[in-house]
């Protein structure tokens, strides 16, 4: 009996050193799960001002163990696998939304305050219902699908803008004009938006080069227009999966920027293009460098009090740096701004915020040895590649636009003056299936007839 309690404890002490072990393996991967579950209901309930943050999380095999609970009283969210494995913590911060951190992060400045005065958007009356838009919009909607497929296609905003005008909006239920939605990578597009208001005030030269202090060796050849245009050869994986770099970055690293340019090079820097969430977060960080010590919220005071986008969050990360890739929440009909200011070559209400030229430059697909991605150029998708073939024939050639995870799009049409919004959740559809592109060839359809 001695001898066999004496095997039986061993095997427990066993099981449990196995346990902490594959538990140290695998929880770097599980804290990526975690901070996404734990931003998504700090981010969903106290920026957008929902109540249905499990909603808003793709299908995954970590979602049934995950547990966790909001407190908005004290301005934070809470996610871990069975209640005690991996926990993450993300914290709001008025002005700044949600942060993912251990702690409270320390710096608590104070947020410009944006007013709406100049955005013609916020306070405009819906217009009235036009049979051909309102098609056209029925059709984005899924409403000819049966209910299992329209929930699927997910759309939840489309916003027309034409010619200056609010010309047709929709909202899906729990949804309206007032309600903050996060794009996702279309903040790469608000980046290169930045990037074009410093080019303005400050002269700052795109082609600048040695960003980082810690790039002592080749990557101080890479420049801040490659970093925007996806070519800086740093090695990166934007997979979405639990532990890979681009989640890692986002929910388990305190300084974004610092992770990303910490990855070596793969490719010598202007000859290849990946996609790569990282670079913008690079940029926004030397835009955050250069910025004054009383403006670390650049954004606000640079983009969104000019423009009058009092709705936009720019969430940051732990080192108080703006997460330009992927964590701007503003209404569709904000989001239409960014387009229209695009459209209009960065004037607004008659005074130029971007350099002349700018967004042409900024639409224009520029020929590299290699690339994975089908007309991205600097922080924007266009429809005419490098060589002049277009990506999708349906759309006019200058067509060109923002587009994030999960189905978000601002499309801008110079040729048609149009900007078209599509904002949604659908982790299950993408490519043609999404209608967003169908939906502005319809739009554009219908201004020409």
């Amino acid at each position: 009996m001695r001898v066999l309690r004496r095997v039986l404890a061993v095997l427990l002490v066993l099981v449990v050193v196995g346990a902490v072990l594959g538990y140290r393996r695998y929880e770097p991967l599980l804290r990526t799960g975690t901070g996404y579950a734990a931003h998504n209901a700090c981010a969903v309930t106290l920026v957008a001002g929902r109540d249905d943050p499990d909603a808003d999380i793709p299908p995954n095999p970590l979602v049934p163990y995950l547990t966790g609970y909001v407190n908005q009283a004290g301005g934070s969210s809470t996610s871990a696998v069975a209640w005690l494995l991996a926990k993450q913590k993300a914290w709001y911060t008025p002005g700044y939304g949600c942060t993912v951190a251990p702690e409270r992060p320390a710096d608590q400045r104070r947020a410009t305050k944006v007013e709406a005065e100049g955005n013609p958007f916020t306070g405009a009356e819906t217009p009235d219902p036009d049979p051909t838009l309102t098609a056209a919009l029925a059709k984005a909607f899924g409403d000819d699908l049966p209910p299992s497929a329209k929930q699927r296609l997910g759309t939840r905003a489309v916003v027309v803008l034409r010619g200056g005008r609010l010309v047709a909006e929709r909202y899906a239920s729990g949804f309206d004009a007032d309600t903050p939605q996060l794009g996702w990578s279309m903040a790469k597009s608000a980046t290169n938006l930045l990037v074009g208001r410093y080019v303005l005030q400050r002269g700052l030269d795109v082609q600048e080069d040695h960003l980082r202090p810690e790039w002592t060796d080749e990557r101080g050849s890479i420049t801040l227009d490659q970093l925007m245009r996806m070519t800086s050869g740093l090695r990166w994986d934007e997979t979405y999966d639990l532990g890979t770099p681009i989640t890692r970055m986002l929910y388990d690293e305190p300084d974004m920027a610092r992770y990303a340019a910490s990855q070596p090079l793969a490719h010598q820097p202007g000859t290849y293009q990946q996609y790569s969430s990282g670079s913008t977060n690079i940029v926004c960080a030397w835009l955050d460098s250069l910025a004054d010590t009383t403006e670390r919220d650049f954004p606000r005071t640079e983009l969104f009090a000019p423009l009058g986008l009092s709705s936009a969050v720019w969430e940051t990360d732990a080192s108080g740096t703006p997460v330009c890739s992927s964590y701007l929440w503003a209404t569709p009909r904000d989001w239409a701004v960014l387009g229209e200011l695009a459209l209009q070559d960065g004037v607004w209400n008659g005074t130029r915020l971007l350099p002349e030229g700018w967004i042409t430059q900024s639409t224009t697909a520029t020929p590299v040895d290699r690339s994975e991605e089908k007309g991205y150029a600097a922080g924007w998708w266009v429809n005419t590649q490098a060589d002049g073939s277009l990506v999708d024939p349906s759309l006019p050639a200058d067509a060109y636009w923002m587009s994030g995870h999960d189905g978000q799009r601002v499309y801008v049409v110079p040729s048609a003056k149009l900007v078209v919004v599509r904002m949604g959740f659908s982790p299950e559809v993408d490519g043609p299936a999404l209608r967003s592109d169908q939906l502005v060839h319809d739009l554009v359809a219908a201004g020409s007839s």
